[in-house]
C-alpha cells in the first residue's frame, strides 16, 4: 500500500475540496481507495488469526464514505480530510477504528457518543464490577498507549441512579468509553505499519472486550 499517495491525495483534497476536482481525480480516488481498501481487508484477516472473537469485517462497510453528511452538518466541507475504517464491527458492539488524516491520524476503539441505552449498560457493569475495567484502566502499558479515557462532556455530578460517594463515581461520571493512540507519518510511512496497528489492538482488546461484554450480558 502507498500511504504517501494516499496522503497526498488527501493533502490535495483539503486545498481543492469541490465537487469538479474531486471529478477530475475520481479514477485516482478509486485507485487509491480500493487498494486501502484491500489492504485492510488483509488486516482483517490477520487479526481475526489474533483475536478468537473477532468478528469479520464485511468489505463494503470496513471504509466510511469519504463524503460528509451535508444534510445533518450542512457547513461542513464536501469531503472528509481523512479515511476513517472500522474493524471487528459486530453489531451493538465497539469496533476498533483507524483514522489516516491530514491534521492527525490515530487508532481508537469503544464507545464514542454512545446511545443512552448503550451507556446505561456500561454503567450498570460498572456499579457490579468496576474493579475489573480500573485494572484493565490502570495497566502501566495501558496507560503508555493510551493515556486515560476521552473526557468529552464527562458528568460533574452523579449519573441518575448513584450517589456521589459510590466507590466507582470517576468512572460512571464518563459520557465517552473510548481510548484513542496518535500515530506519526513515519509510522504510517513505515514497512512495519500493520504490525504496529496489531500490537495496539491486542494492548486496546481487553478495554473494548469488557464493554462487549456490558452491553450484551
Amino acid at each position: 500500500m502507498d500511504f504517501k499517495a494516499l496522503m497526498s491525495f488527501l493533502e490535495e483534497l483539503q486545498q481543492n475540496n469541490n465537487k469538479d476536482w474531486m471529478d477530475e481525480n475520481r479514477d485516482r480516488y478509486h485507485r487509491i481507495r480500493d487498494e486501502y481498501r484491500e489492504w485492510l481487508m488483509e488486516l482483517d484477516v490477520e487479526l481475526s488469526e489474533l483475536d478468537s472473537e473477532y468478528y469479520p469485517t464485511p468489505k463494503k462497510k470496513i471504509l466510511n464514505r469519504i463524503n460528509n453528511n451535508l444534510l445533518y452538518h450542512p457547513n461542513k466541507p464536501i469531503y472528509k480530510d481523512h479515511f476513517g475504517a472500522g474493524l471487528d464491527k459486530k453489531p451493538n458492539t465497539s469496533d476498533f477504528y483507524i483514522h489516516l488524516g491530514v491534521n492527525e491520524s490515530f487508532l481508537a476503539g469503544g464507545f464514542y457518543k454512545p446511545k443512552s441505552e448503550t451507556l446505561k449498560s456500561i454503567r450498570e457493569a460498572i456499579d457490579y464490577n468496576g474493579e475489573e475495567l480500573e485494572k484493565i484502566l490502570g495497566k502501566s502499558s495501558f496507560k503508555e498507549t493510551f493515556g486515560v479515557m476521552m473526557q468529552d462532556d464527562m458528568l460533574k455530578t452523579s449519573p441518575k441512579g448513584y450517589s456521589q460517594d459510590h466507590k466507582h463515581i470517576e468512572l460512571l461520571r464518563y459520557k465517552n468509553f473510548a481510548v484513542d493512540h496518535h500515530i506519526t507519518r513515519k509510522q504510517i510511512y513505515s514497512s512495519d505499519f500493520k504490525t504496529y496497528i496489531k500490537k495496539i489492538y491486542l494492548e486496546m482488546l481487553p478495554f473494548r472486550r469488557y464493554l462487549n461484554k456490558a452491553v450484551t450480558v
